[in-house]
């Protein structure tokens, strides 16, 4: 088996926790978390509070386990490390099967989403979906170096329209009250919510996306020392940036509004102030942003099986484990994740087309179901790194598990829960009869 090339600095790493964490959800789940919170803008604001140190807290343990372990595939590599290599498989067949394509098929979807509704089109949004899966899928598989690029560049340009709301609106809403009444008033339009925990899951989509970057640990320039780096200061500045962003909000539209205007509620908040032209611009850096997050996603999809094979498992894992001599890529391993995330933008196609009966939400039952697995972690570190700080080796951990069991309590609350808790078994299932190592 070849070896990838050690070709990512800092800078992408932290580019990756950024770039993947800011993308879709702090933009599409802005009005979801509200309703949750029953319209309540202080209950949101603690959602995303809660959801947001969670991470940061999850974030920081796992630097500290990435500053002992660098192998080919992060969070695989930890697993394996604290229990054994089945369980290491497991993992990585979970994440490869279901996590990343999952999500990838999301963005995809909500890239085409805010695209299709910037030309005014009425129709498009699945089959543009196809083709920015496609674009990006091939853009890693023949030139992941631009690929990492892109990601650089585009966590830079989707600062920008956070920027501008969260500046602005603050601003707006100070000088003209609406921020102190939207927190004094509730929306009208939203009789109950789901609660707080449930409120928090919806934030949970919008932090997720951190761990991707333990994908290309096998990539990084003295990885033990960026990565740790990269996932406390990248999770902690994005904490930051939501909770203002979600302040600009407030300032320039009511709780009722933002519901009403559901996914385009930065659109209304920029055009409100700067003109139809500020919100064309607007949704320009939103597509990019999201669009950035896909690649970022697609990035770690992209070596899930290789992650597998690397170690002599899965299935045909001779021709998972090719790297690719000209471009340094894992081909075969990205192939196979462009079918899986077609196969589960299927899936989120037939919640919009009705075909389960209640709504699949394929956003954030997985991310739940990852927390499970970080869970295991925790108590691996408590028990064995000896020889780290009482705080690092015992209070961050049990404070990240609590948070983890925050979040799992609140997809428990999902509709189709326990569909998607089967689903998964099924698929861990079918795994098992590849986790025979095989000579490669």
């Amino acid at each position: 088996m070849q070896n990838l090339q050690k070709k990512y600095g800092i800078w992408t790493a932290i580019a990756m926790v950024i770039g993947i964490v800011i993308g879709s959800g702090v933009f599409f789940k802005a009005d979801d978390v509200l309703k949750a919170s029953g319209g309540s803008l202080p209950t949101a604001l603690l959602a995303w509070l809660i959801g947001g140190t969670i991470m940061v807290v999850t974030a920081y343990v796992f630097a500290k386990i990435a500053s002992r372990i660098e192998k080919v595939n992060g969070l695989v590599d930890y697993f394996e490390e604290a229990y054994g290599q089945r369980a290491g498989y497991l993992v990585a067949w979970f994440m490869t099967i279901i996590y990343y394509p999952t999500l990838v098929a999301v963005l995809a979807w909500v890239s085409a989403n805010y695209s299709i509704n910037l030309i005014g089109a009425k129709e498009g949004v699945w089959s543009l979906a196809c083709v920015y899966m496609i674009f990006f899928f091939l853009l890693n598989i023949y030139s992941p170096v631009l690929a990492g690029m892109w990601q650089v560049s585009a966590t830079v340009i989707k600062l920008i329209p956070l920027a501008l709301v969260a500046v602005v609106g603050i601003i707006t809403g100070l000088t003209s009250g609406q921020t102190l009444s939207s927190f004094a008033n509730a929306a009208q339009t939203v009789s109950s919510g789901g609660g707080l925990a449930v409120a928090t899951l919806a934030t949970a989509f919008a932090y997720e996306g951190w761990i991707v970057a333990t994908s290309i640990n096998a990539e990084l320039k003295d990885a033990k020392r960026t990565l740790p780096k990269a996932l406390f200061f990248g999770s902690t500045a994005v904490v930051i940036i939501y909770m203002l962003y979600y302040l600009g909000i407030s300032g320039v539209l009511s709780n009722d509004q933002v519901i009403a205007a559901g996914d385009n509620a930065p659109v209304q908040v920029i055009s409100l102030i700067f003109g139809r032209m500020g919100g064309t611009l607007l949704s320009v850096f939103v597509i990019i942003s999201c669009l950035g997050t896909l690649n970022g996603l697609i990035m770690g999809a992209s070596r899930g099986m290789f992650s597998i094979a690397s170690r002599g498992l899965g299935p045909q894992a001779r021709f998972f484990a090719v790297v690719d001599s000209a471009t340094n890529s894992t081909r075969n391993s990205a192939l196979l994740g462009f079918v899986l995330s077609c196969f589960w933008l299927v899936v989120w196609y037939g919640n919009f087309a009705g075909w389960f009966g209640q709504f699949m939400d394929i956003s954030e039952l997985p991310i739940a179901f990852l927390y499970v697995i970080y869970i295991s972690l925790y108590i691996w570190v408590m028990k064995r790194f000896t020889g780290l700080g009482p705080f690092d080796r015992f209070v961050a951990p049990v404070l990240a598990g609590m948070g983890s069991l925050y979040i799992i309590w609140g997809a428990v609350q999902k509709d189709m829960f326990i569909h998607f808790f089967l689903l998964t078994v099924t698929v861990i299932i079918a795994g098992l009869p590849f986790i025979k190592r095989r000579d490669h």
